[in-house]
């Protein structure tokens, strides 16, 4: 008998596991926060851990497994998260260099966000269907 299929809210491409392995080798353990903010729009923003403080109204996306020792959190702040709860994000990697503070912009590459709408198993697991 097969396992259930495990449901996330975050995933990340192979591209930007790779320049997480780059860049944690060079600074450290690494975290993403997602934010609506005005600095490179929705970008999300990736630090070493420990440099943003996550406070109560940050909520866990969950963790990405990059293939380092520990994983890589994802938090979104709670009022972009109520925008984006019926969404599902995959960080992603493209050329160029964002506004904001992330630890990528020397890099001449950016992070995104690549979004689509959960499904219906998804919205069952995270108590988001609509009961009919």
């Amino acid at each position: 008998m097969s396992e259930p299929k495990p449901y996330s809210r975050v995933a990340v491409t192979d591209a930007a596991a790779a320049l997480l392995r780059t860049l944690t080798a060079q600074h450290g353990p690494l975290m993403f926060h997602q934010s609506g903010g005005c600095c490179d729009g929705s970008a999300p923003m990736c630090y070493p851990v420990g440099m943003f403080l996550i406070g109560p109204s940050d909520v866990h996306l969950g963790a990405l497994e990059v293939g380092l020792a520990d994983p890589v959190e994802v938090y979104i702040s709670e009022a972009q998260f109520e925008y984006w709860k019926y969404t599902h994000l995959t960080i992603d990697v493209v050329p160029g260099r964002g506004a904001g503070f992330s630890v990528e912009g020397p890099t001449g590459n950016r992070f995104i966000i690549r979004s689509r709408m959960l499904d219906e198993p998804e919205l069952r697991t995270f108590g988001l269907a609509s009961s009919a």
